[in-house]
């Protein structure tokens, strides 16, 4: 039995993932949401404060309604639960990302994180191995953590 290859590439703002006949398709919204979701996840639950954080982050930065901010949450959840290896999937969208943007994405992960007042150690590993998976080097990691802490 032969083993189907995987191709994953970019086609604008959209990932595409194809496995044999299969073709899924993933926008950078998405992946951004299923980013802080995994952050948000990670210490065994999300709160409902954690949960209104990633409402008003996703929507702040991509300029959604909140119903739309809510929408596109609930299928990030729904795809990490139904699809673990959304996870690998999430490197690629450090390939798209600048700097810039990618200390903004650790600031908001780090936001997601204090939402609920506790800092589980879970939630810390998770996001220091999601800042890695999408290419945020610990500088920029440093200067998001510095961000985040002068903004509060």
């Amino acid at each position: 039995m032969t083993e189907e290859r995987t191709i994953t590439r970019f086609e604008g703002t959209q990932l595409i993932v194809e496995t044999g006949d299969e073709k899924e398709v993933y926008d950078a919204e998405f992946l951004m949401a299923a980013l802080l979701v995994s952050v948000a996840v990670s210490d065994g639950e999300i709160s409902a404060i954690e949960t209104e954080k990633m409402l008003q982050l996703v929507g702040d930065h991509f300029e959604m309604k909140s119903s739309e901010s809510l929408e596109l949450l609930t299928s990030a959840m729904e795809n990490l639960a139904e699809k673990p290896e959304i996870t690998d999937i999430l490197k690629e969208l450090g390939t798209v990302l600048t700097s810039a943007d990618k200390e903004d994405v650790a600031v908001m992960m780090f936001k997601v994180i204090a939402a609920d007042g506790r800092e589980a150690t879970g939630e810390m590993e998770t996001l220091t191995a999601a800042a890695e998976v999408i290419g945020v080097s610990p500088e920029s990691l440093q200067k998001a953590r510095q961000r985040f802490f002068a903004e509060r």
